[in-house]
């Protein structure tokens, strides 16, 4: 067990609560009803009181928080981030007064290496405009915007390149903002610290994500790289997801067949001995957890009593800084 006078390494969870009905992450609402960032303000204040209660220090918004913000075609929703700066100003004031630690991670669709250049415009919007909200909310430098590399479009050697040219398009607050993901099909976390090295990028990385698509490192040599790129006075984050390994139900009328599970696919829950023994190889370093998990917020308090159960709770302790 471990001493409350030591800092634990902050876990957080992606956006939808489940743990406590009626949190609702951002105002869903479709355009002709006139959503609005201040609904997803509100809703904002109330998570952060629930993830106060439950000591839980890391917070993954929804990447639609500011609805329409950037669609072309309903320029009456561009402004919301300025028209609503003194709100998001507070909202912002309440996560650092609960030491929560907020960031985005933009939808599967925004892709800054695309050949079609009206796909590249349309991404550079949305992670301007990430990173604008995130400013608002005055956040210091771990507010993060995490994005993956992209397609390979047949060519990575190209793709790769194509990411480093067009990253320079980004507003200056995207760029501070932006930190590159490893993924399971396509770039490993090799390839992440090749653009790492030529823009400076911090890097992510996503332990399920490794192990689907590894490269020559180990788990723990790919952390390891990955940690190394954040600023110093930055405490970087990694994410971690436990594979699905239940078969799936699939229902066509009345018929259901059950198919084998799809690694790619997040479990519910976190695996804890596989997560301590991780952890275990990177007590020395300092960083935070984003749990990948189906089952939110419940996932995650399950983690921290798995871990108390069997004895290994101080994986999470945070080595002090440096």
């Amino acid at each position: 067990m471990m001493d409350e006078e030591v800092q634990e390494r902050r876990l957080g969870f992606a956006v939808k609560v489940i743990g406590r009905a009626g949190f609702p992450s951002h105002d869903p609402r479709r355009w002709r009803s006139g959503p609005n960032v201040g609904v997803s303000i509100a809703a904002l204040h109330r998570i952060l009181d629930y993830v106060g209660e439950e000591k839980i220090r890391m917070y993954r918004m929804s990447s639609d928080f500011v609805p329409y913000v950037t669609h072309p075609d309903m320029p009456q929703f561009h402004r919301q981030i300025a028209e609503h700066a003194d709100a998001l100003a507070a909202v912002g004031e309440h996560a650092r007064r609960r030491d929560v630690r907020l960031s985005l991670h933009p939808s599967q669709y925004i892709v800054l290496n695309a050949h079609d250049d009206s796909i590249v415009q349309k991404s550079i919007n949305d992670l301007d405009s990430q990173a604008e909200l995130l400013d608002a909310m005055q956040q210091g430098p771990e507010a993060v915007v995490v994005l993956h590399v992209g397609g390979a479009y047949g060519d990575k050697a190209a793709a790769r390149d194509r990411f480093v040219r067009h990253y320079a398009r980004l507003s200056e607050a995207a760029q501070r903002r932006l930190v590159i993901e490893n993924d399971e099909f396509t770039y490993s976390l090799e390839d992440c610290l090749w653009v790492n090295a030529r823009i400076g990028v911090p890097v992510v990385f996503d332990h399920q994500h490794h192990r689907l698509n590894p490269g020559p490192m180990s788990a723990a040599e790919a952390a390891r790289a990955a940690l190394a790129t954040w600023p110093p006075a930055v405490t970087p984050k990694v994410h971690y997801s436990s594979p699905r390994l239940d078969g799936r139900e699939i229902r066509r009328g009345k018929e259901v067949r059950l198919e084998v599970p799809l690694l790619r696919q997040h479990a519910d829950y976190i695996d804890p001995w596989t997560f301590a023994d991780f952890l275990g190889t990177l007590r020395d370093l300092r960083f935070d957890v984003m749990l990948e998990a189906k089952a939110k917020d419940l996932a995650l308090r399950k983690l921290r009593a798995d871990l108390r159960a069997l004895g290994c709770a101080d994986v999470l302790r945070q080595p002090r800084a440096s």
